[in-house]
Parts: structure tokens; sequence; C-alpha cells
């Protein structure tokens, strides 16, 4: 439904003078976790690997771990539940794609592909049970990192670049790229000059990370900070500091470590 929208809506405004903004937001990959048979049929569940940070539990005791999608299976959680969990997620991955696909292939035959930038992000990601999580009610990696593709006039193509960036330092970025002014009230920062390939990877030295009132979070370019919160009482806290170089699954605490003493007060 949103692609053939998405499809008419482009055969209106191609071939003119004006420019034209389309936002698509699809509500996959998300639960409910459905999707046409054909693409749940692409994947066994007997077949899909379990992360190396898969938990039956999760590591605190705050209000977010009974949330919405974290009914979706029982705890302890059992591995054979989650790989069916992971399948129908994988599933819906590359149905979304394939609409995708659908809605790009619209755009080469309208002529305008050449005359677009295209941006491709999403929400956060699901755990489907890293650390025990289903949903994204944590800032783990899994919860934090999301997909930022971006094409057309001035990127750079088949470039990868490592930089931090917010997904609100998009709309400046565009504004630079289209040669707009940015309003003063954009707290982003553009990162024009990273997409043509001479801008280096770095751009912003940390990020900040948030969710609901439990939970934040700061990283730089190796160690990250955790911390969760159901109280003010010393017992309601949480804190975990992963070293992401050495410990990308996020699975050693070093809160406790004297030696990481000094890094986690900074």
């Amino acid at each position: 439904l949103l692609t053939d929208a998405a499809i008419e809506l482009l055969k209106k405004n191609s071939g003119g003078e004006k420019p034209f903004f389309m936002y698509l937001a699809y509500l996959a990959p998300h639960d409910p976790r459905t999707m046409p048979d054909r693409f749940r049929e692409m994947y066994n569940e007997d077949k899909i690997t379990l992360p190396p940070n898969f938990q039956e539990v999760i590591d605190t005791n705050y209000p977010l771990m009974v949330h919405r999608d974290e009914h979706l299976a029982a705890y302890p959680r059992v591995e054979k539940e989650i790989r069916r969990h992971i399948a129908e997620y994988y599933a819906m991955i590359t149905h979304l794609d394939y609409e995708i696909g659908r809605f790009l292939q619209a755009l080469r035959d309208s002529g305008e592909e050449d005359n677009t930038i295209i941006v491709f992000t999403g929400d956060n990601g699901l755990a489907v049970g890293q650390h025990g999580w289903l949903g994204k009610e944590d800032i783990y990696e899994h919860g934090v990192r999301v997909p930022l593709i971006m094409a057309g006039p001035g990127i750079k193509e088949n470039y990868k670049n490592d930089a931090y960036v917010y997904l609100f330092d998009i709309f400046p970025t565009l504004c630079e790229k289209l040669g707009a002014d940015i309003p003063s009230s954009v707290d982003g920062k553009s990162f024009a000059g990273l997409l043509d390939g001479e801008g280096g990877d770095i751009f912003r030295d940390e990020l900040y990370l948030i969710f609901d009132q439990f939970v934040r979070g700061v990283k730089d370019e190796r160690y990250k900070l955790i911390e969760y919160r159901n109280g003010d009482a010393e017992d309601d806290k949480w804190t975990f500091l992963y070293d992401l170089e050495n410990d990308p699954w996020e699975i050693n605490n070093l809160a406790d470590k004297k030696k990481y003493k000094e890094k986690l007060s900074e």
C-alpha cells in the first residue's frame, strides 16, 4: 500500500520544474511481526544462529523490561522461540528491501533518479534476543545503531564512513546540499563534507544516548557507558562499561574493575 501510494505520488511530481520532497515511512520491521508468506518461507528458523550476546534474562530490573514487545516471549527466553522471532525479523527486512527496490525502479523509470537525493534510514533496531531483550527499550549497540545510506548528486558512490552522526543532522545536511539556508532553530550539524569522500571520518567525538527517563549512555570511538535507573537508591542503579573495540557484542561489563575506574569517571 505504501509503495503503491509513493509511486503514484512520484508519477504526479516527476518531469516538472518544481522540486519535490517525499517522506516515505514504512512500518517494517516492527512488531507485530507480519509479512507475506513468501518472505517468511525464505528463512528456516531451525538454521538460524543465535547472536553471541543472547541471554535468557535481562541484567537489570527496571520498568521497560515489561514494555510492549517484551511480552512477545516469556522469561526466561527460549532459544527455539528466539530463532523464530529472528527468522520473522529477517523476513520483514527482506520484504522491506523488496518494496524499496520496487520504488527505486519506479524512480529510474520516471527519469528523475540522477536528479534526486535519496536518504535511507530507520527506527532503532530490535534486539530479538540480544541481552535478553526483544524490542528496543535499551541503548546497547543493537538498540541505537540505525542504517544510514545516502545516494544522489554530489555523494560519492560506494563509499563508507564511520563518523558519528545523529539523525537530526540529516536536515541541515540536506539544506547544505540543496543550497538552502539552515534555520537558526536547527540543533543538528551538517555532515555534507563527509559525503564526497574527502571529509575524513571524524565528525562528532562522542554520542549521547537516551531511552525514556530510565536509561542514559555515552560512547566515544572505543568505550561506551550505560546507566539504568529505577529510582534514586543505589540498589536501583545498574552501570555498564564496554570496550567496543575488543567487545563489540557488549558482553563483558568493565564497570566494576579497578583498571577502568578512571575511564568510568571520565
